[in-house]
């Protein structure tokens, strides 16, 4: 790894923006390439988890994530036919007081205004627009420079990875979300701002919570689906769309199929993972967040993942540790919280026998002891 040089970055997203900011705390300067001109919101509601939040108040977001967010006082799982609570995780003052840092739920874009706020007030981050990073010796081609690490924080279908020999493979999940919002003035009683909701069925499930500031409750519905090829977003015309998402709800309570009829135009996101693999190239080229291991949102999360990666590898690269260290520390707990997604994906999509004996089970078991099942997730220490 060439010492002097700044760490290159490719993407601007979470995972990217992250790093920067990690490394600057390192007093290690960055350069982050994203290939979009300008970044623009994009996405929707974001859970962040205590593991998350105790990064990020470490890299002084604290105050700025508190004005735009809101703290659920509990996490609640509901059956979708007939609105029954079946269990609650306790969240607000008690995640404070059990894992010593906040849950909270904010618009995505929220988080990244923040990052990059953070990013372009910071004299060791330089970000460049409109530059697409391809392979490493992309960066060179763009500054005229050798950087001394490239991070390939560039997303489910990252180009870095292909120069990762070994690397895991995208794949199609077999699942699709579908995205959509709802004014609060138009939310139902069931929808609580004060929570955060997974309303579970049959093969299906939906999660809502409040975005504060956008006046709205952010509902992600996810359902099995055919693949849509590489994109974020369906092509198909908004009616079918819209066919498609009250057709996986059907018999659900009608109290939520009215919502998904009459609430702000869903979008189609399929939902892609990638498979274990390899995550980096010697000590030139290493992959975090959604590049090196994307997966189901069932655990939501994805974004902790590769905050957690992000900072740290820059603790890695600041105590001169190698890429295979850093690679070998993460996996575990990767596949760990994969584990644990793939459990409530079970669970949440429940049938028949399975789904009666879930709710039995869950609704026998008290609030705490659920919580105590998380304390390896949420309670989770970085290497700093």
């Amino acid at each position: 790894m060439k010492q002097g040089t700044p760490v290159a970055i490719a993407g601007a997203g979470i995972a990217g923006l992250t790093a920067a900011l990690s490394f600057a705390r390192k007093g290690i300067p960055t350069e982050i390439f994203e290939r979009t001109g300008a970044l623009k919101e994009a996405g929707a509601g974001l859970q962040l988890s205590p593991n998350a939040t105790r990064i990020l108040t470490r890299l002084g977001l604290a105050e700025r994530l508190e004005r735009v967010w809101s703290e659920p006082e509990t996490i609640n799982l509901v059956d979708g036919s007939s609105l029954r609570t079946i269990a609650a995780v306790p969240s607000g003052t008690f995640a404070r007081g059990r894992w010593h840092a906040p849950y909270g739920v904010l618009h995505r874009a929220d988080l990244q205004t923040m990052l990059l706020d953070a990013v372009n007030a910071n004299p060791l981050c330089r970000l460049y627009l409109g530059q697409q990073i391809e392979s490493p010796n992309s960066i060179a081609e763009i500054t005229g420079t050798e950087s001394r690490l490239i991070v390939g924080a560039d997303g489910v279908w990252s180009s870095l990875r292909q120069h990762v020999q070994g690397a895991g493979k995208a794949a199609f999940s077999g699942n699709v979300a579908w995205r959509l919002t709802l004014g609060e003035a138009n939310a139902p009683v069931f929808f609580d701002a004060a929570k955060v909701t997974a309303f579970l069925g049959n093969g299906s499930h939906l999660v809502v919570y409040p975005l504060p500031q956008k006046h709205t409750f952010n509902i992600v519905a996810i359902t099995s689906g055919a693949d849509p090829g590489k994109t974020w977003d369906s092509t198909l015309p908004p009616d079918e769309v819209r066919h498609r998402l009250l057709d996986a709800f059907s018999g659900w309570h009608p109290g939520i199929t009215g919502i998904l009829q009459t609430a702000v135009e869903p979008t189609t996101w399929p939902l892609y993972e990638v498979s274990a693999g390899a995550w980096h190239r010697g000590d030139e080229v290493v992959l975090i967040g959604d590049a090196a291991h994307a997966m189901m949102p069932f655990a939501a999360q994805g974004a902790a993942m590769a905050i957690e990666d992000a900072f740290e590898l820059a603790s890695f690269v600041a105590g001169g540790q190698s890429l295979a260290a850093f690679a070998d520390h993460r996996r575990s707990r990767v596949a760990r919280v994969r584990s644990r997604g793939a459990f409530n994906r079970f669970a949440y999509h429940a049938r028949g026998p399975i789904r009666l004996g879930r709710d039995l089970v869950l609704s026998l078991r008290r609030s705490e002891s659920l919580a105590a099942e998380f304390d390896w997730l949420y309670g989770y220490e970085p290497k700093d």
